[in-house]
């Protein structure tokens, strides 16, 4: 049961004291749902619906079935990623119950505490060795080195937390300890983390294949080492619009050519000048989404990485997007980057 399920759900066995305790607890987002001994949705109870109840004459004698309201918002768990979170907040749905199609509660979508709700597995790789930060990365691998006040995964993690990421599997090979220790089960940040250790390199899809974790029909894979904040929402409704198979999230290049450009034909004619144009190019920025069936076709226990499949769905035919990333993005792989991360962190809102 996740934390916002024991936050806001309440049985239709329990009285109405325990109501008003439970909605007294939670202080700014008081609303609570109501539900059966088997998590099957009955309906949402506030102090308003409580205060009208006392009003027509119902009292703490009376099941709290008899105060609530029968039919509220729900969202199917197959459905979630076809949402639109920034409408249900626009039109103050904050505390909105996530169910299976029996109508059981999965999860409760807080909108007072996070930012979205994004429908995908995360696999982070911070399994290497960080070479070129050495000796920064002697004892310490490269993922927690320290920007600001804490590791640069956790910054990671913490922002995938605000859109309502709730797995996350760690693959990991260098001072693999450190992270794990650090992070252990996920549980003290209300989500699941799982560890993955390569035996031998297996690149960036060989290694996805090693995790467990499969609630999502979409899976994220993105590297450690990265300082962004990228909006994952954006991002992810970006894919599915699409209707692609597989989204890039990238970063904008431009080249400033300082001379007059001519552009000629095969006959060395001049069909036009550009006077010092500017090139923008597209990088890519590490972080991924990708339909969890096309895991199927990454071999087995052999060196993958993510764009051995890129290369083959361009090949093949098949629809690869790129999201721009417009808001921050670092790839901190040399140290003047590290020590860019440590100023830039100081004004950046992640």
């Amino acid at each position: 049961m996740t934390q916002n399920i024991q936050r806001h759900v309440i049985y239709n066995t329990q009285s109405v004291r325990d109501a008003l305790i439970k909605l007294n607890d939670l202080k700014v987002d008081p609303i609570l749902i109501v539900a059966d001994e088997d998590l099957r949705l009955l309906g949402s109870l506030t102090d308003g619906d409580l205060r009208r109840g006392f009003i027509k004459g119902l009292d703490f004698n009376n099941p709290i079935i008899d105060y609530i309201q029968p039919d509220p918002l729900y969202i199917y768990n197959d459905e979630l990623h076809l949402t639109d979170i920034n409408d249900l907040r626009k039109r103050n749905f904050l505390v909105i119950p996530i169910v299976d199609r029996e109508h059981r509660i999965t999860d409760i979508l807080n909108l007072t505490r996070l930012q979205s709700v994004v429908p995908v597995d995360v696999v982070i790789m911070a399994g290497g060795k960080g070479q070129r930060l050495m000796p920064l990365t002697k004892d310490t691998p490269k993922p927690m080195l320290l920007v600001g006040d804490k590791p640069i995964l956790e910054h990671n993690i913490d922002r995938l937390i605000k859109y309502g990421v709730k797995n996350i599997c760690i693959s990991v090979n260098y001072l693999a300890q450190n992270i794990m220790d650090y992070f252990k089960d996920g549980s003290s940040k209300g989500i699941s983390i799982e560890y993955v250790h390569e035996d031998k390199p297996l690149g960036t899809l060989g290694s996805v294949k090693l995790c467990n974790q499969n609630a999502h029909d979409y899976v994220m894979v993105m590297n450690s080492d990265l300082l962004t904040n990228i909006d994952y929402e954006g991002f992810f409704q970006a894919f599915i619009r699409s209707g692609a198979d597989m989204a890039v999230a990238t970063t904008s290049y431009q080249v400033e050519v300082p001379y007059g450009v001519l552009e000629v034909d095969t006959g060395n004619f001049v069909n036009s000048l550009k006077e010092k144009p500017r090139y923008t190019y597209y990088s890519n920025a590490g972080i991924y989404i990708v339909k969890r069936e096309l895991l199927s076709l990454v071999p087995d226990k052999e060196f993958y990485n993510v764009t051995d499949l890129m290369d083959m769905l361009i090949r093949s035919g098949k629809k690869l997007v790129s999201f721009p990333i417009l808001g921050y993005w670092l790839d901190i792989g040399k140290h003047e980057d590290f020590k860019k991360a440590q100023e830039d962190i100081k004004y950046i809102s992640f």
